[in-house]
């Protein structure tokens, strides 16, 4: 390039000469080429140096196929595109926001108003609703704000409400809740309520009378054929006082039964608390005044055992008041009947005051739809299958109706009185009753509702399974993060971890749950290990060759058979892989006889047979020998060579053999009971006053 786009002498716009080459070597004059001539500019075009003394400014920039300016244009242009394109993309964002946001009343809706909210069918919500949440609905019925939200959140959509509107407690769902009971509850036209029986609780601690004071009732002797004497299951029966019928549910009073009372609590209209004259208050009694108050139902406080010399009503009542139980004899509203459950005194006077109660309540019930109820108890029998005892609480349950309860369904078969005799062809409200024809056994306090059909019936179950299954699997998951979190800060992660195997069955699925809820809260711990419980079944019936078989697959997994026996072949299963199988009538000698398996698993006895022992007196140090104790034989034969273990308490410190053993200074090969001497071992030198040795010849193999 010279002279920019003119020549020095032409008289262009770049006057004065400006000459910029790629090459330096080329001339003063140098052009495009080396041998062509300049390009000069035409005449006139140009200012000369005269018009114009500022020298031209020269533009070096490389040639891109735009001009500088313009290319700042595009550059800025294209930034412009960029943030256009972001705001774009949020206001799409929010415009989806807006239309996945749908806005649900706090009152209860239909199944099919929900579907037309959230822009889906009819169906898609009802069959949402059984395999995603548990909840059998039909399109008419009332779904609760919680379902819905539940089920609007299931589909993808955003819930509107201001967040002023939302806090902590919303996230808790109500009982009533189709949540949480597993179907959706009509409410019933008063017009169609009629009276029902009252349902009454017994509870009170342990022997204080609540089994015999029902068997007086019902005229008959149920406490006499309980192991123990005691109650380890939860009942109902129905008696006629004064032609009017009570539903009577009797408790266990035993620590290890707090879920069936709870049970026993939420299901009653009235909860008679049994206290002993000559025991007052005890652990259970406090226990069950807090399930009543937690259940919210009304007191009623029957003094037993009032024909015992040493009975106190009087203290009774007063300790009551430590608990805020008031009786009427004390200026409050709790009442109280003074009785004795074996002489049957005041008897038809407590029964007075329970319909007096229940006159109070107005209780009512519809009679006419499904039945709803609940499972009290269930239990495995020979030539029914599962039976289970239950409660209705709404509707009539009929013969051949198809039902539901948690992850389990049937068809009723047979309906049967509390005597275990009398065939039903129906109950009504606060009717117990035992239901024969379940597919499973359901665990007690399961929802029983009936359903369209079997299909229905039979998807609800695998959904509630599958659904249950998935929370279960999500517990276990906080529990073991939490279990390490606390191991950690507390140094436990230090200690070794052992676990006990275990298979629980029961007679009836209460006291197996019982049961596992009291093994699976033992531990045993010393400075080195913990010792947990690990319960790998849990449920109703006779030992199977099947429980045998998971049994097997841990090693020393122990089979606990509560009130149950084994069959033939799981015996014989049992007895080829070396699986005990240990039977107990009472739940506390189950408990104690794992808590000792505990104790040996957290200090395990060496396989051997006992020899004898020697108590460490002193300790004392010979130059190039070690430490040396000196001990007195208390118990059989010690020998040169023979293996011994050092004991510390019930803690085995280690495994060695004798390597010298003297008597006043000189070798000997053995000492005996009462002898003195010095035993020095292989590889162990750390004694102390008060260790034992025992020594034990290997057992051969």
């Amino acid at each position: 390039f010279a002279g920019g786009r003119g020549a020095s002498d032409s008289g262009g716009r770049g006057g004065g000469g400006v000459d910029v080459s790629v090459n330096s070597d080329r001339g003063d004059g140098a052009g495009r080429g080396r041998d062509r001539p300049a390009r000069k500019k035409p005449a006139g075009r140009g200012r000369g140096d005269g018009d114009n003394p500022r020298r031209q400014r020269v533009n070096l920039r490389l040639g891109t196929g735009k001009k500088g300016r313009q290319a700042q244009r595009s550059q800025k242009r294209g930034s412009l595109r960029r943030r256009n394109r972001t705001a774009e993309k949020e206001a799409k964002e929010e415009a989806a926001m807006e239309r996945r946001t749908v806005s649900l009343p706090d009152n209860p809706i239909t199944v099919s108003e929900l579907a037309e909210v959230i822009d889906q069918t009819p169906v898609s919500v009802i069959k949402f609703l059984m395999t995603n949440l548990g909840v059998m609905a039909s399109m008419t019925q009332m779904v609760d704000n919680p379902t819905c939200v539940a089920v609007a959140e299931g589909f993808g959509k955003i819930v509107g409400g201001d967040d002023e509107d939302w806090d902590d407690e919303d996230d808790e769902i109500d009982e009533d809740s189709a949540l949480s009971v597993g179907f959706i509850v009509d409410e019933d036209d008063p017009e169609d309520l009629q009276p029902r029986p009252p349902v009454v609780t017994i509870m009170g601690h342990v022997d204080h009378g609540k089994t015999t004071l029902l068997d007086y009732i019902r005229k008959s002797n149920v406490a006499a054929g309980e192991a123990g004497g005691i109650t380890q299951a939860i009942d109902a029966y129905q008696v006629k006082h004064n032609g009017q019928t009570i539903s009577f549910i009797d408790t266990p009073g035993h620590a290890a039964f707090t879920d069936m009372r709870e049970r026993g609590a939420n299901i009653t209209d009235i909860v008679v608390l049994v206290v002993a004259a000559d025991d007052s208050v005890m652990q259970q009694t406090a226990d069950s005044i807090a399930c009543a108050r937690q259940a919210g139902v009304p007191l009623i406080v029957a003094v037993n055992k009032c024909d015992l010399e040493t009975a106190d009503p009087n203290r009774v009542k007063s300790d009551l008041t430590q608990y805020d139980v008031l009786t009427e004899d004390l200026g409050g509203d709790i009442l109280t009947a003074d009785i004795s459950a074996k002489a049957g005194t005041n008897i038809d006077e407590l029964l007075d005051k329970i319909m007096l109660q229940a006159e109070v309540q107005d209780l009512k019930a519809n009679p006419y739809p499904d039945a709803q109820g609940v499972v009290i108890e269930a239990r495995v029998e020979q030539g029914l299958g599962t039976v289970a005892t239950s409660l209705i609480q709404r509707g009539t349950l009929r013969v051949g109706d198809i039902f539901v309860a948690g992850s389990t369904s049937g068809k009723v078969k047979a309906l049967i009185a509390t005597d275990g005799k009398t065939r039903m062809e129906e109950a009504g409200p606060s009717t117990p009753v035992n239901i024969v024809g379940w597919n499973g056994v359901p665990s007690a306090g399961d929802l029983i509702v009936v359903a369209e059909d079997e299909k229905t019936a039979r998807e609800l179950a695998i959904s509630r399974e599958r659904i249950q299954r998935e929370r279960a699997g999500d517990r276990y998951q906080v529990d073991l993060m939490q279990s390490i979190t606390q191991n950690i800060f507390s140094g436990e992660a230090m200690k070794e971890r052992r676990e006990m195997c275990v298979v629980v069955k029961a007679d009836v699925q209460g006291s197996a749950e019982a049961l596992t809820r009291s093994l699976s809260e033992l531990k045993l711990e010393d400075d080195e290990a913990i010792v947990t419980i690990k319960v790998l079944i849990s449920e109703a019936g006779e030992v199977s060759k099947s429980d045998i078989a998971v049994a097997s697959v841990t090693q020393d997994t122990t089979v606990l058979a509560f009130n149950v026996a084994a069959n033939f072949a799981a015996q014989e299963d049992a007895r080829m892989a070396n699986v005990p199988i240990e039977y107990f009538s009472i739940i506390y000698d189950a408990i104690e006889s794992v808590e000792s398996r505990m104790q040996e698993v957290l200090s395990p006895t060496p396989e051997g047979e006992y020899v004898g022992a020697a108590l460490v007196q002193e300790v004392f140090n010979i130059g190039g020998t070690g430490n040396i104790a000196g001990s007195r034989c208390t118990d059989g034969i010690i020998k040169k060579g023979s293996n011994v273990r050092i004991m510390r308490g019930d803690k085995i410190l280690a495994e060695s053999r004798v390597r010298t053993l003297r008597s006043f200074k000189s070798e000997v090969d053995s000492i005996t009971e009462g002898d003195e001497c010095g035993v020095g071992l292989i590889d162990f030198e750390d004694f102390e006053p008060g260790d034992v040795i025992e020594s034990y010849v290997e057992a051969k193999k």
